[in-house]
């Protein structure tokens, strides 16, 4: 009887709630995760500018429909993400400590979903008839470069308060190891997300990040990666739009990416404020 041969895994990348191969058709040989019936290096689709351009365009269709959803249940949504997270973490390519760490970010920043909005927002007092108050709102689309290591966790830390929030998220994953990345494309397929809320892209991030920094209708941008020559020119084009930007170290532990959650909420928060006639 003759041996089957192992069904191979075909990475995608993660666009507008689907599955797609690179519009470029290229790709990047990497080292695997090691197992026994599986090669030690598998193809990683090598995404392209239009990529970038398709991504953003997919956050932007799908930035009004997440943000008008009640707090309460976008924090359901993301405990889904966890649980459907919790669900897949064998077939996730990191360890199990980091996984398990991604999962309780995740569980952390569900619960902020309705809490931030009294802690960022409140009544301004003012010397005159009126009353003002300033209410927190969502960004809209955030750009999100995640750091090499650690990939799962370091992603997570950045992209669980930017959903909190109310943002959708276009993401550049780690370069050297996008697997776990990537994985988390296929649990996001089955976590309730609405398609477009999350966009994750793999290749390589001196192409990718500068594409998306410069892309006009990005909001803000959260990068993650560590990379001082790459922060630099982030921060330059990202300031010909007026697009905020945060740069923030990778974080290696739950501690760390739960250490100041309002900061990384405030970072892709906008204030309203309203005033209104009050007295005669």
């Amino acid at each position: 009887m003759t041996a089957r041969l192992p069904v191979r895994k075909t990475y995608k990348l993660f666009i507008g709630g689907s599955f797609v191969r690179s519009e470029s058709g290229r790709y990047d040989r990497i080292e695997g995760e090691p197992a026994a019936s599986a090669p030690s290096a598998v193809n990683v689709p090598r995404g392209s500018r239009k990529d970038v351009r398709d991504a953003v365009a997919a956050a932007r269709s799908a930035s009004a429909g997440w943000a008008g959803r009640t707090a309460y249940n976008r924090g359901q949504i993301l405990y889904r993400f966890a649980e459907a997270l919790e669900s897949r973490r064998a077939d996730i390519g990191a360890p199990a400590d980091e996984v398990g760490e991604a999962i309780d970010v995740l569980v952390h920043y569900a619960g902020w979903t309705d809490k931030f909005q009294p802690v960022l927002g409140g009544i301004n007092p003012v010397a005159a008839p009126y009353l003002s108050f300033s209410v927190p709102e969502p960004t809209g689309v955030v750009g999100l470069v995640a750091p090499d290591s650690p990939p799962l966790l370091g992603l997570v830390a950045e992209l669980a308060p930017a959903m909190a929030a109310g943002n959708t998220v276009v993401a550049v994953l780690s370069s050297e190891r996008p697997l776990p990345g990537l994985d988390l494309g296929e649990v996001l397929g089955i976590a309730d997300v609405p398609g477009g809320v999350v966009n994750l892209l793999s290749g390589r991030r001196a192409e990718l990040a500068p594409a998306l920094a410069g892309h006009h209708a990005l909001d803000a941008i959260v990068d993650a990666s560590g990379d001082p020559g790459l922060g630099t020119e982030i921060d330059k084009l990202a300031a010909e739009s007026v697009t905020r930007v945060r740069h923030a170290p990778p974080a290696t532990s739950y501690a760390a990416a739960t250490a100041d959650p309002l900061s990384r909420l405030e970072a892709v928060t906008e204030l309203k404020t309203a005033w209104h006639p009050v007295g005669a």
